[in-house]
């Protein structure tokens, strides 16, 4: 039987897609082992990249213009297959969206997404997936509840603005439109954010500094969303909940829309049938850009690597740059480990020449994967 290798690494953030990675090593292997079966799923965990992990497993690119988080028209894409959608906030509304990088910790808004969300359903998408974090907005998700037609109201009548600064205005609410405009839609909000809305743990105070809010203005950030959500949850439904923090809070805007939370590993490896492709595995390939402790706490590699032992298969990892020592990455179910830092001499080298890196890597990975899973190692090309 044909021994079968299954790529599914996270993307190596601000330098190679998910996508990039598994070409990359896909390109070395078959120059060391083309008798392996090579299966690609590049994978994502709810952040940046998991439209293109969608995209990689079949769905297609739809677009829309936007509102930008600063209020700019910004052109913004999802992935849809018949009737579901994945949305990635990040892309939208997200830190790296601020044009020229610049923070706006005050009037920064996720509208975008809320019309992004509309785009989709108007598309036909009757289930959206969206993937939280990397927001650039603290604005409980405000913006995005407008976005999706909501009516907030100051004091006079009129909308509020954007951002903090809008929700210092807050005095009245129908949310209302917002919930017909996702009638009979499905929303999961995709991520392994546990925060609640407020307080030490909560959106402002962990994720505010982020954001740009100073230190000296964190607890004043705190108060303003404490109030909005008096007005938004007058019940104290959602506040508290665990996600309810995540991306600024837009993890509570989407709970008072019924948007169940789900981790975000768990609902993008649904999606792209990980572990179908796992069950055609007889070794398995993970990775990111840096295996650090933060890898450990649910994020994609790790997840892939815990599915994989559980089915007793090796399985290897590859990174730009690993911090976990040999135990650590063994408790985390991972034999075999390359980083590119490590192969390059320089952190610099590993970011500019990482296809080339991984090509290289994708040889020995080869080599590991064929004595993995008791095969003969052919000669080296």
């Amino acid at each position: 039987m044909t021994p079968t290798v299954l790529l599914a690494p996270d993307k190596f953030k601000g330098t190679l897609t998910a996508a990039q990675v598994v070409d990359a090593l896909h390109r070395g292997i078959t120059r060391t082992a083309p008798q392996l079966r090579v299966l690609s799923c590049p994978i994502a965990d709810g952040g940046d990249g998991t439209v293109d992990a969608a995209l990689a497993a079949g769905f297609t690119t739809r677009r829309a213009t936007v509102t930008g988080p600063t209020g700019e028209p910004r052109p913004a894409r999802w992935a849809q297959r018949d009737d579901v959608a994945v949305l990635e906030l990040a892309e939208t509304v997200g830190l790296h969206a601020l044009p020229g990088g610049e923070l706006a910790p005050r009037t920064a808004t996720t509208r975008g997404l809320g019309e992004l969300m509309r785009a989709a359903v108007d598309a036909g998408a009757r289930t959206l997936l969206v993937g939280l974090g990397g927001s650039a907005s603290t604005d409980a998700g405000a913006g995005m509840l407008q976005g999706l037609g909501a009516h907030l109201r100051t004091e006079d009548g009129t909308e509020i603005g954007p951002g903090l600064a809008g929700l210092d205005a807050l005095a009245a609410a129908d949310l209302r439109p917002a919930l017909a405009a996702l009638d009979q839609v499905t929303v999961i909000a995709a991520n392994d954010v546990t925060n609640p809305l407020l307080g030490p743990d909560g959106a402002a105070a962990v994720y505010g500094p982020q954001k740009g809010i100073d230190a000296s203005r964190i607890q004043a950030a705190d108060a303003t969303l404490a109030a909005a959500a008096r007005i938004l949850d007058p019940e104290v439904e959602h506040r508290d909940l665990p996600g309810a923090g995540a991306a600024g809070g837009t993890g509570f805007g989407l709970l008072l829309l019924g948007a169940e939370q789900r981790s975000g590993a768990d609902a993008v490896f649904e999606l792209v049938g990980v572990d179908a492709l796992l069950g055609e595995a007889d070794v398995v390939v993970t990775g990111e850009g840096k295996l650090d402790a933060q890898t450990l706490q649910g994020k994609g590699p790790a997840e892939v690597a815990r599915r994989a032992r559980e089915r007793g298969l090796p399985v290897g990892a590859v990174a730009g740059a690993i911090t976990l020592d040999g135990e650590q990455l063994e408790a985390a179910g991972i034999q075999q480990a390359w980083d590119l830092t490590s192969r390059a001499g320089s952190s610099r080298r590993a970011l500019e020449e990482g296809e080339e890196l991984l090509t290289e890597v994708g040889r020995d990975l080869g080599l590991w994967a064929l004595t993995a899973t008791g095969h003969d190692s052919p000669t080296r090309s």
